[in-house]
């Protein structure tokens, strides 16, 4: 492997920050579990109990619209489809957005009856219509966990309602809410929406954190007297994304203080930064044997890291790439890594990709590159 140290000072523009500003510990919120991530880059920022498996009260409905949402990209359905409410998604218990028996529902008034009134009666008639039943669409559900690497989480159901080995874990809700977020911008706008009427009753979001800061935009509350009040908050600022799970509150209002204090926390002490976009060359390398005779590098996805404020110079690029590079090289193809350290602590490892294809280069090149390699 050949390495390569490259300073963050060299690398990336200078923050503006002083170093060795001192970071306090997480607050001290009380819950069962919780965990607070940022967005972009993915990194832990506070946690407690993150993979204790919990019960998920409407938590549950996170993956209920994110099985939904992957129907309407693949075409399965459409928002104006009008779904058959049955009897058993009339008779759910719990909270509800008042659908009436054998009428028809448009897909996108039980997905916003669902996210913003959290009805379970929506919740089953919207499974019923993806999947035929909601037992059915249980299976859809359980499959995104699994490639969404939710180790810790089962569904049972998809209202939240507590069930046996239905559960979750902080850290896999976290997960979750990141992917809506990241994969279905053009439906995440409805978790902001503070009200929703329906069938002539006006209900309102059980976020109340949508009143209290600007910032915040989503996601979802859930309750059950098993599960206690949990909470999925997601706020932005100047361009910064944080993601908090808080779960087993005694209350709304330690549930909103807890999940407020935990944004307010991560927004005051830490920083992200786009170090790299994806598609763009980093580096070249030599090629032998081909033509060109060198490939530009870089990765196939953008490079985000998040650090304490007043660290930023202090970051550290570290590139190792395979000693020989050997035509033909297809696009795509790994040739090393890139490595962000902060304090010699790594931070960030992602693959370092070639860019475009390099092809074998004529005989008489390939034989002089031959001669040069074996003298070396």
């Amino acid at each position: 492997m050949i390495r390569a140290w490259i300073l963050a000072g060299l690398l990336l523009a200078t923050s503006g920050f002083a170093a060795d500003v001192p970071i306090p510990a997480p607050p001290q919120i009380g819950a069962d579990s919780f965990q607070l991530i940022d967005f972009s880059s993915g990194r832990i920022i506070a946690e407690a109990r993150a993979d204790e498996r919990v019960e998920p009260a409407s938590l549950t409905k996170l993956m209920t619209a994110y099985a939904a949402f992957h129907a309407l990209r693949q075409g399965q359905i459409t928002l104006q489809d009008q779904a058959h409410v049955s009897e058993k998604a009339w008779r759910t218990d719990g909270s509800r957005m008042f659908i009436e028996v054998n009428t028809r529902v448009s897909v996108e008034d039980l997905l916003r009856g669902m996210i913003i009134q959290s009805g379970n009666d929506a919740s089953v008639a919207l499974a019923e219509h993806v999947a035929g039943s909601e037992e059915a669409f249980l299976g859809l559900m359980n499959r995104y966990a699994e490639l969404l690497g939710m180790t810790g989480s089962s569904f049972m159901n998809t209202t939240g309602l507590p069930a046996e080995g239905h559960y979750v874990t902080a850290r896999d809700v976290a997960i979750l809410a990141r992917a809506i977020i990241s994969e279905f911008p053009e439906y995440y706008r409805w978790y902001s929406e503070r009200e929703f009427t329906y069938n002539g009753i006006r209900q309102f979001n059980r976020n109340s954190l949508l009143w209290r800061d600007d910032s915040i935009d989503g996601v979802k509350t859930g309750y059950t007297d098993a599960a206690g009040y949990c909470l999925v908050a997601s706020a932005e600022r100047s361009g910064m994304r944080l993601i908090s799970v808080v779960t087993g509150m005694a209350s709304p209002e330690a549930r909103e203080d807890a999940s407020q204090a935990l944004l307010d926390y991560g927004f005051r002490f830490y920083e992200t930064h786009k170090l790299y976009s994806g598609g763009e060359e980093i580096t070249t390398a030599r090629v032998w044997k081909g033509t060109p005779p060198e490939a530009s590098l870089g990765l196939t996805e953008d490079l985000y890291v998040t650090v304490p404020r007043g660290q930023y110079d202090a970051l550290e690029a570290i590139m190792d790439l395979r000693s020989e590079l050997m035509a033909p090289l297809s696009a795509g193809a790994q040739v090393g890594s890139v490595r962000i350290t902060l304090d010699d602590v790594e931070i960030s490892n992602m693959p370092l990709m070639a860019l475009h294809e390099v092809p074998e280069a004529s005989l008489w090149t390939r034989i002089k590159d031959e001669v040069t390699l074996w003298l070396q």
